[in-house]
């Protein structure tokens, strides 16, 4: 089994976290809506601190973005000069097809414009589009950590250190928020959008930083986060479960016609 790498543990801690503040909102929305409140989290708004803790943790998660840090992932650093190892000279540059990463757009842009429709028509409310985003960032740790459908379905690429849309998380997590029209959602996801247009920049200006062909850092036997190990134990782990379910089936199944065989025997004697 592979060691838990400091990437690692910091993704799950954040996991954690997100999962907490997501369960919690949920708690007092629901109590809220019970209560018959029309603005479930007017008690949060009262409790500017609070607001504002929330507002502080995520935007000095992004400001970090901008720089080199040895606490994020390869996966948003390799945009930065020092992150790039040159491999074999005249490799060819692949980072994807602009289809694949025009596909994830117009993707993300349809689910959201469903959610912007319901709540301008009063199907939802501000409280849900809070709850969507916040969901959206324990989602996002779920795909860092376990399964991302954008790398499976969309992108194919080999690992989060090859993502060719990386750093446009924040400005995905945070994008029902600009329907609220909320000062502090807009200025989040504000500094989620320029966040998402230097990362563009940096793969137009140094596309080579980006391409495991061009870059030795990204490629596996340079990686120190190993998150790939820990998705395939836990595809290994889930695998073993399946097939122990399945036998236990069979098992359960053959139980059951020996059963109807001892008694149908049992029946012809009588």
């Amino acid at each position: 089994m592979a060691k838990l790498s400091r990437i690692s543990a910091l993704h799950y801690a954040k996991l954690v976290g997100r999962s907490l503040l997501f369960v919690a909102a949920t708690v007092l929305y629901v109590i809220a809506r019970i209560r018959g409140d029309e603005r479930p989290f007017q008690r949060i708004t009262g409790m500017p601190w609070l607001l504002l803790a929330i507002v502080f943790i995520f935007t000095v998660e992004m400001l970090l973005r901008f720089f080199p840090s040895r606490f994020e992932s390869m996966g948003c650093q390799k945009q930065f000069r020092r992150n790039y190892v040159p491999a074999v000279e005249g490799a060819r540059v692949r980072l994807g097809t602009w289809r694949s990463t025009l596909a994830v757009a117009l993707a993300w842009i349809a689910l959201n414009a469903v959610f912007a429709v319901l709540y301008y028509t009063s199907v939802i409310d501000g409280g849900i589009l809070l709850l969507i985003s916040l969901f959206y960032s324990v989602a996002d740790m779920i795909c860092i950590l376990f399964f991302c459908p954008f790398q499976t379905w969309f992108m194919k690429n080999k690992c989060c250190g090859s993502c060719r849309i990386y750093n446009w998380d924040y400005a995905m997590m945070f994008t029902p928020l600009v329907f609220l029209g909320n000062p502090f959602g807009l200025a989040l996801f504000g500094i989620a959008f320029l966040l998402l247009i230097f990362w563009e920049i940096a793969i137009l200006r140094h596309p080579e930083r980006f391409s495991t062909a061009s870059n030795a850092a990204l490629s596996c036997v340079n990686c120190p986060e190993k998150l790939c190990h820990h998705k395939r134990q836990l595809r290994g782990f889930l695998k073993k479960n399946a097939e122990r379910l399945r036998m236990a089936e069979r098992l359960q199944l053959l139980g059951s016609k020996a059963k109807s065989i001892v008694k149908g025997r049992g029946g012809r004697k009588k």
